[in-house]
């Protein structure tokens, strides 16, 4: 019987575990860690093993099975349920909470039921069954706990008498306690409303928790009941529950003082530190002051007493009316947190302390008063700094972008509000890594080069260029990702625009000026004094421009608009010619680009701004006349200085008999030169002379809009009117003799290849490098289909002069002449939809074999023949076969007509200024 007894007791004790370990299973490793502390059971879930589940906890009862956990049930019974600083769940417990298990108050077991699901409504949960337990003997007189959501004080039973300062108040409360039930605790309440008698129970149904154990009596009170009171002590509030638990049996009449007080705030923050504040000496826990003595003051974190505070930088200092606990924001055992707060990038900083406080009186012995705190700071802003690392000298923006806490992450920048993502960001060349900083901070660093196309560019000073970076970042903050944007500009001012300098010289008629076009229109333009030089102004002006990718060439007459004077004498100028180079924005003048000559004229003319004229005559007369007996109208205006063949006159336009006269909008100022004849002294007339009549009209025009300017020269340029123009007559007969020559009617232009399809426009200068070819192509302008053009002379020179020298031979007698300085080469010329008569052009390469920088003009002269109307004599002849063999046109000798055509300027440059 005792073997089936025991085989039954088996049984069923089988039966008994397996009903308990259905769908229960032990906690995985690393998910629950527990301790005990101050009477308080610890446990911590591990946050990474819930992701994207759900939990509840379970109170395992011994004797009633699992009890849900509520808020209503953990404030009741000595729970709390929350999250640590880092997310983590929480749950604590009073030794003397419900569900307990109490064995001589001084082993205490819990057992918990954590239920985790995937599903909000817990089907499918699994159960982890996790048992705690706490050994706690060293119990004081009086212990009291202040929780986050209630208020707990215990007594040992064998308290000490009643104090006297009591005795009138306790005295008064003796008529309530002769209606104490008998062998039932009742519990009294004193607040500003008055006194309130009630039972255990009904104290339950308030909110209260009253029990005794072996030893002690406790009682937990959630806080702001009524029956609560709030004082002030030390400038902190504190609430208060003021009462007295009663317990009468047979002639023994048990009052205990079961009163509490918790502090509600005592938190201030500062920039930089939190301070949290519990007064020293609490009045209504400590009747007799002048016997309270402080023991013993420990601080801890996150449920871990600190033994050496100033280790981790906390301070915990005390004096006779507070405890307080100083600790950095941003201090080790608390956590950092980024936030958003009206779209303003900021930090909250967590960290969950307690306080435990030891003193004796002479009416409690000894009382440890424990205090548990999780304090968060209110919002505070952070505002990022851009962090300026820019290299200069590698042309490179580095832009350090912080100061944030490792939960901001960067989603996106905008490069001059051109969104990229990460991805295309790198693809585009910009680099964007993450940097740490000294502070367990962070931050994200651009590199972005000053030539990206995004970067803004503005030229400013004499030769620097700003490079603007405008950035917008786009973040993601904190566990909500919540978005935050930031916008930032970044400038780099350097030296990097190399200011252009000018190549000036001359020749015999003309100042030139050789200016790079880098930079042109983009950073500064030219003035001619206040006007801009533009093509229009140049050819207005008279002058040559050129250019080609790297410069610009202008070719001014020595008499043109614009050239200064600075000093005339006999037979000798000394001329300058000034372009400013100004600021397109600002219009500053950084440079002044001049040519500075001497020039030897024989005969010239200069109108100054200031009614100055300026004559050197010269005079060709067979026979030679005395140039010192050459005189103005008025004849006192004698020459200043003369030669046996020049004279040079000076004069101002009020004087020497000058008149005036108006034309238009010009101001004309005329005056003569002449000459006194001599005549052989005879009595009757007619008069014998051997002298030749001479005269010659000075005229000088001025806009009648300028205003002449009395007095020297002008030095400076920009502020000089500009010169008249001067005409001597009888003119030079060169032009004449041209116009002669040009009978012939025929055109030249230049190609820009050797396809003969692309022309150069008239009166451009044109820029070649000595081995570039110049194609050079003249047509006749004759309908008649029988007649064919030749070019039989033609030659370059440095002028577009006739009859000017040096001269280089590129054809005699229409063959080519491989000369030693340029070298001419004929083209074929084919039917094309442009040319219908080939007969009617001839073409040709020019190259020339020297290497330095000069303006060369080609002149060529050209006759027309036709088989019919022969004449003997006619220079017409066929085009060279060979260097030595001529070829004569069929049939008889043709008639002819000669022309003259004339090409250039052709600049050739050497390759260096290119």
């Amino acid at each position: 019987m005792e073997a089936v007894g025991y085989s039954l007791c088996r049984i069923w004790l089988l039966f008994l575990l397996f009903w308990l370990g259905q769908g229960r299973q032990m906690a995985p490793p690393g998910f629950v860690e527990s301790s005990c502390h101050s009477r308080i059971f610890w446990m911590k879930l591990n946050k990474f093993l819930l992701q994207g589940k759900f939990f509840q906890l379970e109170i395992n009862d011994p004797y009633v099975g699992p009890v849900l956990l509520d808020e209503k049930l953990a404030s009741r019974c000595g729970y709390v349920l929350s999250e640590d600083v880092w997310g983590n769940p929480v749950f604590r417990a009073s030794v003397l909470g419900c569900h307990v298990a109490n064995k001589a108050d001084e082993l205490f077991s819990l057992t918990v039921n954590i239920k985790v699901s995937s599903f909000s409504s817990m089907r499918a949960a699994v159960t982890y069954t996790y048992p705690m337990y706490c050994s706690y003997s060293s119990w004081a007189s009086r212990e009291i706990v202040c929780e986050e959501n209630y208020m707990e004080v215990s007594v040992r039973t064998d308290v000490p008498a009643v104090s006297n300062d009591y005795t009138v108040a306790w005295m008064s409360a003796l008529p309530e306690t002769q209606n104490v039930a008998y062998q039932l605790w009742q519990l009294m309440f004193v607040s500003p409303s008055g006194r309130k008698t009630i039972t255990v129970s009904d104290a339950a149904k308030l909110g209260y928790s009253f029990n005794n154990t072996l030893s002690r009596v406790y009682l937990r009170a959630p806080y702001h009941t009524n029956e609560s009171d709030v004082s002030v002590v030390s400038g902190v509030n504190m609430n208060m529950v003021t009462s007295t638990s009663m317990y009468r049996q047979r002639w023994l009449l048990l009052l205990i003082d079961t009163t509490v007080s918790c502090p509600v705030d005592g938190i201030s923050f500062t920039d930089t530190t939190l301070t949290w504040t519990v007064p020293s000496v609490i009045p209504t826990l400590v009747v007799q002051e002048s016997t309270f003595l402080s023991k013993t003051i420990l601080m801890g974190v996150d449920g871990r007493v600190i033994v050496n505070p100033e280790e981790k930088n906390y301070l915990l200092e005390h004096n006779e009316t507070h405890i307080g606990i100083n600790v950095p924001i941003g201090a080790e055992g608390g956590k950092l947190k980024s936030s958003i707060s009206g779209g303003v990038y900021g930090v909250i900083y967590s960290i969950d302390l307690f306080l435990e406080h030891t003193w004796t009186d002479a009416d409690w012995q000894t009382t440890k008063y424990t205090v548990i705190k999780s304090i968060t700071t209110p919002f505070m802003p952070q505002i990022p700094t851009v962090i300026n690392n820019t290299l200069p000298e590698e042309r490179l923006f580095n832009v350090a972008f912080g100061h944030f806490l490792p939960d901001v992450s960067l989603v996106a920048i905008a490069i001059g509000n051109v969104p990229f993502t990460l991805r295309e960001a790198q693809r585009h060349g910009f680099k964007i890594y993450e940097t740490p900083f000294s502070n367990r901070t962070k931050g994200f660093v651009l590199e972005v080069s000053f030539d990206d196309p995004y970067v803004l560019k503005e030229y400013v000073n004499r030769n620097e260029t700003k490079y603007t970076l405008l950035v917008n970042y786009s973040m993601s903050v904190g566990p909500e990702r919540t978005p935050y944007y930031h916008s930032a500009e970044v400038e780099c001012v350097i030296a990097d625009i190399e200011l252009p300098e000018a190549v000036g010289y001359c020749d015999e008629e003309n100042l030139y000026l050789v200016i790079p076009t880098f930079g042109l229109h983009r950073y500064w333009n030219l003035y001619l004094g206040s006007k801009p030089l533009n093509r229009h102004v140049a050819l207005s002006n008279g002058y040559l421009a050129a250019t080609n990718s790297t410069h610009l060439i202008l070719q001014i007459p020595l008499f043109a608009v614009g050239v200064i004077y600075e000093e005339v004498s006999f037979q000798k100028i000394k001329a300058r010619f000034d372009v400013a180079l100004r600021k397109v924005r600002t219009m500053e003048t950084l440079q002044m680009f001049s040519v500075r000559c001497n020039f030897n004229s024989s005969a010239f003319i200069i109108c100054h701004p200031d009614g100055t004229i300026m004559i050197s005559a010269q005079m060709k007369t067979i026979p030679a006349i005395d140039m010192s007996k050459t005189k103005l109208r008025d004849s006192s205006c004698k020459p200043r200085e003369y030669n046996e063949e020049h004279a040079f006159f000076k004069f101002h336009v009020t004087t020497c008999g000058t008149s005036v006269r108006f034309e238009g909008d010009h101001i004309i100022y005329e005056n003569e030169i002449t000459y006194e004849k001599e005549t052989l002294p005879r009595q009757s007339i007619p008069t014998i002379t051997r002298d030749p009549d001479y005269r010659l009209t000075v005229l000088c025009y001025y806009q009648a809009k300028e205003t002449l300017v009395l007095g020297a020269f002008a030095n400076d340029p920009s502020t000089s009117p500009p010169f008249g123009a001067g005409t001597m007559v009888p003119r030079s007969n060169i032009a004449v003799y041209r116009r002669i020559r040009q009978a012939l009617n025929v055109v030249s232009r230049v190609s820009k290849d050797e396809s003969f399809t692309e022309f150069y426009e008239p009166n451009v200068a044109i820029i070649k490098q000595p081995v570039e070819p110049v194609f050079l192509e003249v047509e006749l302008k004759d309908e008649s289909p029988d007649a064919e053009l030749y070019l039989e002379n033609c030659w370059v020179t440095g002028s577009l002069d006739f009859n000017s020298t040096p001269r280089w031979n590129i054809t005699v007698d229409g063959c080519e002449i491989n000369g030693s300085e340029y070298v001419g080469e004929f083209c074929p010329v084919a039917v094309s939809p442009r040319v219908r008569h080939p007969a009617h052009f001839k073409r040709l390469a020019v190259r020339t074999l020297t290497h330095r920088l000069e303006q060369v003009y080609v002149h060529c002269l050209v006759a027309a023949c036709s088989p019919t109307n022969a004449l003997p004599g006619s220079p017409c002849r066929g085009q060279c076969s060979s260097r030595w063999e001529r070829k004569v046109f069929p049939g008889r000798l043709s008639a002819s007509l000669q022309g003259y055509i004339l090409a250039g300027p052709v600049w050739i440059v050497d390759p260096d200024l290119r």
